[in-house]
């Protein structure tokens, strides 16, 4: 993530912020909205372990969502959106390439332009409404399968 990248964030590590607080951080209501609309869907499609934490003075807060000690996706507050942190290794890498037609042009973009590091792609996206959540649920299910709905 470069500098002009680097959205203000919260950064008092004094205070493991609440909901409530995170939601008066971000003060855009079509940011809480997508906030909301998937962290619902991640709580209802997956079993995940949802843990708030103090990321470094360069990240600040976050909210990140793992399974058996893997994280899945971190969710990091900012002013008027926040940013979707999802990290590819080799096969996630592939498959993604294999779908990407399937992905809204923007998403293709940061693919793309996302280098390869020696542990994957590291793909964070700003969020500042719902306009990206089906391409998410697709990045998601591609890091992890969704549990089947009665």
């Amino acid at each position: 993530m470069t500098e002009q990248e680097t959205h203000q964030r919260m950064f008092d590590r004094t205070r493991e912020p609440t909901e409530t607080d995170i939601f008066t951080f971000i003060s855009d209501a079509d940011a809480i909205t997508a906030w909301k609309q998937i962290q619902e869907y991640l709580e209802i499609h997956y079993d995940l372990s949802k843990e708030i934490l103090y990321y470094g003075d360069k990240y600040g807060w976050l909210v990140r969502y793992r399974k058996s000690g893997r994280t899945i996706v971190s969710l990091f507050p900012e002013k008027q959106s926040f940013s979707f942190l999802i990290v590819y290794g080799k096969k996630e890498i592939e498959k993604f390439a294999a779908q990407a037609a399937d992905f809204l042009p923007s998403i293709v973009d940061i693919f793309r332009n996302t280098p390869k590091l020696h542990d994957g792609k590291w793909l964070w996206i700003r969020i500042p409404d719902a306009s990206l959540f089906e391409d998410l649920k697709r990045l998601i299910a591609i890091k992890r399968k969704p549990k089947k709905l009665d």
